[in-house]
Parts: C-alpha cells; structure tokens; sequence
C-alpha cells in the first residue's frame, strides 16, 4: 500500500474479513475476503451484496461557469441533466482516445458531483476549468457503499420513503438511519441496485447495520474484485484493465477510441466541442480493435491476458474473465481484431495450462435489454 494516500473509514472491518487492502486509485481496498468469492457473486445476482466502493473519486463541481465546464469536458449534453439525475460520460484528450469515464450527478442549478475512476478525469476537469467562475472540491470524506442485487430494493424501502420510485440513474438527497445521504440507483454490476454517498464518520455504521439486518435476507460483504464476475457477463470496463494502457499496440502509444471501446454511446446526439470531438468523429470506421465477448467450451476461465487465435495467427487478448457458477458457462471480455469481433468466429484462447477452444459473442451476456437495473417499483 505503498502508493495509498486515501483511505476508508471501514477499513478494520475489510481487516476484520480477510483483506489485506491492496492500493487501488490511491485507496486501500478490498480485493480479498477470507471465503470464496463464488459466494458474493451469486449474492449479488440473487439477493444482495454490500460494497465499499469508495476508492472512486468524486469531486463537486460548483459555481456559474459549472454545466460549461463539464459540456467541455465530457461527451454528455448537460442541458438534459437535470438536478435529480445523473448520466453515464466519458472524456477524451486531443487526440479522441478515451481518458476516464465518470458519472454526472446534477444536484442543483449551477451544481454538480462527478465521481470517476483511476484515469485522468480530475486533469481533465481542472484543464477546463482553467479561467472559468468555477469551483473545483475533491470530497475524500464522502464515501460509497453501493449495495447492489435484486432484492436491495426491499431492504432500503424500509427505510427510504419513496425509494421503489426512484428510477435507474437517478438520485434522491434522504436520510438512512438518521444520517444524511445521497442514494443514486447506480452501480457496477448489471443489477437493480444502489449507490450510497455518506460522511466517512457515518460509513462504518451504515456499513455494520446494512449487513445486521440483512443477514437473515441474505445480504452479505463483498470485496471489490467480485465485480471483475459480475462486469464480464454486463459489459462494464475498467480503466486501465481493458485498455491499451495494459495493453499496448506494438507500433503506437497508448489510447483507444470510443468506437472500439463500444463507447461512442456517451456522446450525446449531435455534440461538438467537447475536447477531442473532431477527432472522435474523424476516428469512426477506423478501428483498430473492438471489444467483444468470448464464451469458452469447458468450466476453465481465460487467463487474464490469455491471447486469443484463430487458424494460428493472433487476432487479440482476453482482458477480463469468470466462469459462472450460475449459468454454468466460462466468458470473458476481449480486444479482438475487427474482422473477428463477429457473432460465433471460432477462436482459440491460449492459457498457460493450454488451449481452449472459444466463439466470439456479442456483450452483454447477461440481460442485454437491461431489464433487471432498469425494473420498476
């Protein structure tokens, strides 16, 4: 934990659970438990998983100038966010390549939350912020819990009126348990569930009541690395560990387009002047690369990294994978070629035990219509 600077309010209690809090975006988190993390997943898409996710950066943007600043910053149309809401986004540099991804929360007229990940989103926030009548807060005291599967719902409609009414990506300023707290219907893992924003001195007693009373309805801790199963079967990426900055062309630096990223969905219909418009709009159909999804025959998961074949030549490299437990089936996430990012291309994926046959398959593998996150009452 050499490089951590941050740090979480709970964390005795992922000590207390086995974790030994490996550095992650400058925090010390929990990427093992002492028990099988078989266990939190199939919680988290049965019943309920709680999280402490508050390695993510959130940083409150305030001031007259504070919609211009993240028009320019990110890929979203601001004017369509409205306090209440928030919206998935990403940021580019000149070049058009992808930096970070984030989510905008609107809180107020002229005031906005965006919490992002490890990539370059604060430099990309302070450089548009560079002569503006804005306010700029990087909030380490706010913490995350994101308690996420189908039946959070009925946990928190115990305690937060009108909670079942709160629509996917939306948030609500409430109170839980007598603290004060902001609930987004957000998350990282493909199901129905919630993201708790709460004062670190808060956060160990939200944490410790969540898991008491919902023990008897199955809600339990998970570490943070159980998303790597939950993300592979939703399509959800994570900064670096998708991208060529692990995995790098031979012949150029580091940055991947929206277009390969399967990303382009960020840009709001008709946006320019975004930093790196022109040249995300110049990069359409030039792809490189594409991610996709690659399902294997057997109970074996890639390799991290696993290269990918077909008729012996390197068309690409698994960079996430799982076998689920659930569906009974090995997937995992994958840079591939164009021309093999196509529904049922047979591959080969090479793991250091040996080889295994795999086809190519479109993402998400699990509820592609988005049914289960976006469900009602």
């Amino acid at each position: 934990m050499t490089a951590s600077w941050r740090f979480s309010t709970l964390a005795d209690r992922h000590r207390a659970l086995g974790s030994k809090l490996e550095d992650w975006s400058g925090m010390g988190t929990a990427w093992t438990y002492d028990k099988d993390a078989d266990e939190e997943y199939i919680a988290i898409r049965t019943k309920a998983g709680l999280m402490d996710v508050s390695g993510l950066k959130k940083v409150h943007i305030t001031g007259p100038h504070a919609s211009h600043l993240i028009d320019l910053a990110t890929t979203r149309d601001v004017e369509k966010i409205y306090p209440g809401k928030s919206a998935y986004a990403c940021m580019l540099n000149e070049a058009g390549k992808f930096t970070d991804d984030c989510i905008l929360y609107r809180t107020g007229p002229n005031s906005w939350m965006v919490v992002h990940g490890s990539g370059t989103g604060h430099e990309e926030l302070q450089r548009a912020a560079m002569g503006r009548d804005v306010s700029l807060r990087f909030d380490d005291n706010l913490h995350d819990l994101s308690l996420q599967g189908p039946t959070s719902v009925d946990y928190l409609a115990k305690h937060v009126p009108g909670i079942r009414d709160l629509n996917y990506f939306h948030h609500m300023q409430t109170q839980l348990f007598g603290f004060p707290v902001m609930i987004s219907r957000t998350g990282y893992t493909g199901e129905r569930g919630y993201e708790i924003f709460c004062r670190g001195q808060d956060a160990g007693t939200i944490w410790d009541r969540i898991l008491d009373e919902g023990k008897s309805a199955g809600i339990i801790p998970c570490r943070f690395t159980t998303l790597d199963m939950l993300r592979v079967e939703s399509y959800l990426l994570f900064y670096p560990y998708d991208n060529s900055q692990k995995y790098p062309f031979e012949t150029e630096g580091p940055g991947d387009t929206l277009w390969e990223l399967g990303l382009d969905f960020t840009v709001s219909p008709g946006k320019i002047g975004f930093r790196g418009a022109e040249e995300h709009y110049r990069l359409k159909g030039k792809e490189r690369f594409k991610i996709y999804g690659v399902l294997l025959d057997g109970k074996e998961p890639a390799d991290e990294g696993a290269p990918v074949y077909r008729d012996g030549k390197k068309v690409g490299v698994v960079t996430c994978a799982m076998y689920s437990p659930l569906v009974k089936k090995s997937m995992g996430i994958a840079r591939l070629d164009v021309d093999c990012a196509v529904k049922d291309t047979k591959l080969e994926i090479r793991n250091k035990s040996g080889s295994i046959k795999a086809t190519a398959q479109p993402l998400p593998f699990d509820d592609p219509k988005k049914t289960k996150r976006t469900a009602k009452g």
